[in-house]
């Protein structure tokens, strides 16, 4: 497995919905590892605010119910606003064998319905053909309730 690229994908989840993310490059030999995943609010001085969200390979599994045995999801993050401009350190979760071949979404939820603005880092990596077809398989729904 070797790296050859760095990305960044920023954006703003205007209406506490799931959002596509299109990542996938049309191969199967390439895939992408999320290293980074932090949420914050579009404007941190209209008050406490807390926000939340998860990054799942299906979107059936981008929900707020943060669930660790589902192996759709792959990374979850939080932070909050305590009076004003003030932000708290983000809190991230990431699973450190996530691999995405395809898509990935994202669900993220404030209390107060504001917008809310994310970032996610990925590391692209060339893969043996294998290797991705094994990614696709693992983060595809099997048993899950």
């Amino acid at each position: 497995m070797k790296k050859i690229g760095e990305y960044t994908l920023r954006g703003t989840n205007a209406d506490n919905s799931v959002e596509k993310l299109t990542i996938f490059d049309g191969r199967f030999d390439t895939g992408y590892k999320v290293v980074s995943f932090v949420i914050f609010p579009q404007n941190p001085s209209s008050g406490n605010s807390d926000v939340y969200g998860c990054l799942a390979t299906e979107e059936e599994a981008a929900t707020s119910n943060w669930t660790a045995d589902d192996s759709r999801q792959i990374a979850w993050s939080s932070t909050n606003t305590a009076g004003g401009y003030a932000l708290n350190e983000p809190f991230q979760i990431i699973d450190p064998d996530n691999m995405i071949i395809q898509d990935l979404f994202i669900y993220a939820n404030d209390a107060n319905n504001n917008p809310i603005n994310y970032q996610i880092v990925l590391h692209k990596y060339d893969i043996a053909e294998w290797q991705g077809a094994l990614a696709m398989i693992k983060n595809t729904a099997q048993d899950v309730n």
